[in-house]
């Protein structure tokens, strides 16, 4: 692999602005503080996002997903709720929170170029009349995550027309990638994965993904 050379790194914004210009009228006309119906309905519409914290640790982006209409529900123009479902507990989503109340939220919508993203302050609640928003076959969640919109935008759709990624042509098959008890097997030098952890994967995702 070639070294990456420290001579042409960017290090400030004057330099960035000649390189890339200012941003359009357009880019900057469609960030609000709130959350318009039409971003409502966008929101509503998704089946999955990705969930961005911050802590002293660094940097988390964490997948998040239920089907469209169980999932993130709009209560006002500033303020969004998100069920915490059951995962891999390794909370770190819930620690950064804690330590650092600031997130960015990107919600992608099957066959639809554009994105929504929001950034904004979470909480996470336990209220027993949040939590009893979201049954989902027979559970509710262990917490709720409670998102104050700080800045709202719909994100152009060059990106997934680039890469494809609602093109069922453009599929790929899993098993064509190492498997999850490959990987884990090779990571931990055989103590955790291999044939039986890829066996047993399917029942134990039945058995945990609620």
């Amino acid at each position: 692999m070639d070294a990456i050379t420290t001579d042409h790194l960017i290090r400030d914004e004057a330099t960035l602005t000649a390189l890339y210009g200012d941003s359009p009228a357009g880019a900057i006309a469609k960030e609000i503080d709130y959350i318009h119906p039409h971003y409502r309905a966008l929101i509503e519409a998704s089946p999955f996002m990705v969930l961005a914290t911050s802590g002293p640790e660094g940097l988390d982006a964490s997948p998040r997903g239920d089907p469209a209409g169980s999932f993130v529900q709009v209560t006002d123009d500033k303020t969004v709720l998100i069920p915490d479902r059951r995962g891999n507990n390794r909370v770190d989503s819930l620690r950064n929170i804690i330590r650092d109340d600031r997130v960015a939220l990107l919600f992608l919508i099957p066959g639809v170029g554009e994105t929504l993203r929001i950034n904004g302050r979470a909480s996470i609640s336990i209220d027993p009349d949040l939590i009893r928003r979201f049954p989902l076959k027979g559970t509710l969640p262990r917490s709720v995550i409670v998102v104050r919109a700080e800045r709202v935008y719909f994100q152009c759709p060059k990106a997934l027309v680039r890469s494809e990624l609602w093109n069922p042509d453009k599929q790929i098959s899993r098993k064509s990638l190492p498997s999850t008890g490959t990987i884990l097997a090779d990571i931990t030098a055989g103590k955790v994965g291999g044939e039986q952890y890829d066996r047993d994967y399917p029942e134990r995702l039945k058995a945990t993904i609620y």
